[in-house]
């Protein structure tokens, strides 16, 4: 497992040094066909509406063909249909999440204020046109959640993100997430996270998020609930996510 994900590692920068013009791989069309009775619109409607939003901020605009070839490069570590992977590391689910926070987040890699040298590498790359077009992509999908969360632990998980722990000082999740996890503008979609992943970076937030106090981003206001969890209540939390569609 952990060779398969290395490889995927030395792939990911190959592509990046060759332009990331590969044409689709056997998996990535065969994300199209697992995701595609559950897209929100048809990759040409997505196209059709990232060109034109584009061309309204007076960005420059990205063809078809070079989008598909990002798109298929994000999946050689996000997974088919972005809905994440799990093999060295846990990889987050990019599959209908906000694109107010994936660009967010795509800038915070690039200001470190976020840990990751290979994605500080994949997002400096990036025009501003290719991280609309990325977003609105990965927003339009909708594939079914790889879950494995702890089913005994759900209740205990749901109940922390519909009423939070007034003891604790800790608000609803659904406040600023929405009552269905699915997130809303800056704040992101939680609803199908793998819950490996959610309970890694909620018992590390402090290491992964606001490394760069001078360009402090909207994840700051998530500290001190970070802060606040158990590790038994982050991992209740995640699984409960982990199952939602």
């Amino acid at each position: 497992m952990r060779s398969g994900f290395l490889r995927g590692m030395r792939k990911m920068d190959l592509g990046l040094r060759r332009g990331l013009s590969r044409s689709p791989s056997d998996r990535c069309r065969g994300r199209r066909v697992i995701g595609a009775s559950s897209l929100a619109a048809t990759p040409a409607a997505i196209f059709a509406i990232v060109f034109l939003t584009g061309a309204a901020r007076g960005e420059e605009s990205v063809s078809q063909r070079e989008l598909q070839a990002k798109i298929d490069y994000c999946e050689t570590c996000h997974g088919a249909s972005a809905r994440g992977f799990r093999g060295y590391a846990p990889i987050p689910r990019l599959a209908g999440q906000q694109p107010e926070y994936l660009k967010n987040q795509l800038k915070a890699f690039v200001e470190r204020g976020r840990s990751s040298n290979i994605m500080y590498n994949v997002s400096h790359v990036l025009s501003p046109s290719m991280q609309t077009a990325l977003a609105a992509s990965f927003s339009s999908l909708n594939p079914k959640p790889l879950g494995g969360g702890s089913k005994q632990l759900a209740p205990a998980g749901k109940k922390i993100f519909e009423e939070g722990i007034p003891s604790s000082n800790i608000p609803p999740c659904g406040s600023c997430h929405g009552a269905d996890a699915k997130g809303n503008g800056p704040f992101p979609r939680l609803a199908g996270q793998l819950h490996d992943y959610l309970f890694g970076k909620l018992t590390n937030w402090s290491k992964e998020r606001g490394q760069n106090p001078a360009k402090p981003d909207t994840s700051a206001i998530m500290e001190p609930i970070a802060h606040g969890l158990t590790e038994p209540q982050v991992r209740a939390v995640a699984a409960y996510l982990s199952d939602l569609e």
